[in-house]
């Protein structure tokens, strides 16, 4: 039954159209003023709006502008006893479906709805076409046991709504892993909404997860939903979760307890029906064991682990997933030698899979010919795609402190961290904004990284 909001002043018109929409089993709410109405969308589910062009509080035109942003994909059928050209060419620009014009005639008002209720259907599913064909290309490729495995626990799980935790080292495919659960899910036609919880600010990661109110803190300008709202009815993503922050912590745990939310600076509550999928390449037993991650949110996350394998642990999947890269990549004829892939066989691939992908890609941007052999592969293994593919280091890294081990915990967590974001530069040829995606952080926090540990500013590249 779809749902039907009239946003109207006139108490007289709003109950002549609820009328007849109830007649034809329409769902019907009603509001006398645009900031009811907008409060109303927040708490019911509402596929269309009639909304009046003069209202008190808030004009219709500018409601309408809220409702396309904030509501996409509900349709809006603007209505007045003032109209004129002008209005009415706004309003359809504004993102209205059409433009009807008091007195109303309850035979167009009936015509109307129902054609962009069909509309909205047809939207929704083409949408949901675009997904699945999306979603479609996300294989896991591979024919070795390891990976089999994975496959398998794939179909299992993807068959159920438990809590996922996907573990594994960086790059080896476990948002590929997700994504191809919830594709095979009873969610499909749901949303995927992905955060990654290291790439976001500590001050920021409550606000991206649970949204905030208006006024919620300094920079809140606006309300806004979380991911929690937003995959609602679908998947939620949490990468990194060993990254998330204490409190964080604790407000998830209590949203997969109770089902519901607030959003920061909010009092009502949003109910959630979202499945959790998370991933980490930490061992978060251990962070249990340390104090660093909450050991009741780690067993309901817990409650299918998939362990995904290294590339070195299957490199019998290597030339499939070569093959298919360069599928990917619209280079179907590219061939290595033997004795290029016995060198990619016997490299210990420590960026895994993603490393294999940025490889296939150098290749087809930097190698000449359809033939790849290994005195070439070689030079392309070792060399970044900056600059015309010449080495060119701005950044150096450090010696590790050999005494590391005998620090505080604090003290040598900073030794390393500021150890590997110089080492992370070094690869990346100094580069901002190609480190801050490598390494999953935004350039603003890689920035405020450098700054906390000195390294000096001058000899950090930006991209042209």
């Amino acid at each position: 039954m779809a749902a039907i909001l009239i946003i109207d002043d006139e108490p007289g018109v709003r109950q002549a159209i609820a009328s007849i929409l109830k007649d034809e089993k329409y769902k019907v709410f009603s509001a006398e003023d645009a900031v009811a109405g907008m409060e109303l969308l927040e708490r019911e589910k509402v596929d269309m709006v009639l909304l009046d062009v003069l209202l008190p509080k808030l004009g219709g035109l500018e409601a309408l502008e809220h409702i396309r942003r904030d509501w996409p994909s509900v349709e809006v059928v603007m209505i007045s006893g003032h109209a004129n050209i002008d209005m009415a060419v706004r309003a359809v620009k504004g993102g209205a479906f059409d433009f009807l014009e008091k007195p109303l005639s309850l035979d167009k008002v009936l015509t109307v709805c129902r054609n962009a209720l069909a509309l909205r259907k047809l939207r929704q599913e083409n949408s949901s076409l675009r997904k699945k064909a999306i979603l479609s290309r996300v294989e896991i490729i591979g024919v070795s046991a390891a990976i089999e495995k994975v496959r398998i626990l794939v179909e299992q799980a993807a068959a159920s709504d438990a809590r996922i935790l996907i573990t594994g080292d960086n790059g080896v495919g476990k948002e590929v892993v997700a994504k191809a659960i919830h594709l095979r899910s009873s969610r499909a036609d749901g949303p995927f909404v992905e955060l990654n919880c290291a790439a976001i600010p500590e001050s920021l990661i409550e606000s991206e997860l649970f949204g905030h109110e208006k006024g919620a803190y300094t920079d809140a300008v606006s309300s806004r939903k979380g991911r929690f709202e937003i995959a609602n009815g679908g998947t939620l993503f949490l990468d990194e979760i060993g990254d998330m922050s204490h409190s964080a912590q604790a407000k998830v745990l209590r949203v997969i307890q109770d089902q519901r939310m607030e959003r920061l600076g909010g009092e009502k509550t949003i109910e959630t029906d979202v499945r959790i999928i998370s991933a980490t390449n930490m061992n978060l037993e251990k962070a249990c064991t340390e104090g660093r991650f909450r050991q009741d949110l780690f067993f309901r996350l817990n409650v299918i682990p998939i362990h995904v394998p290294p590339l070195r642990e299957r490199s019998g999947d290597i030339p499939l997933l070569l093959h298919h890269f360069f599928a990917e990549l619209e280079m179907e004829n590219l061939k290595l030698e033997k004795d290029a892939m016995e060198l990619l066989l016997s490299h210990n691939w420590p960026g895994n899979v993603r490393e294999l992908r940025n490889l296939a890609e150098r290749i087809t941007i930097m190698h000449t010919g359809d033939i790849v052999n290994a005195k070439s592969l070689k030079e392309l293994l070792s060399i970044n795609i900056s600059d015309g593919g010449k080495k060119n280091v701005s950044v150096k890294p450090s010696a590790l402190p050999g005494k590391l081990l005998e620090q505080n915990f604090n003290d040598a967590k900073e030794m390393f961290e500021k150890h590997y974001l110089e080492f992370q530069l070094f690869k990346n040829n100094g580069i901002i904004s190609r480190t801050a995606e490598a390494i999953g952080i935004y350039p603003s926090n890689l920035h405020a990284k450098l700054k906390k540990f000195g390294i000096a500013a001058q000899t950090i590249k930006e991209d042209q």
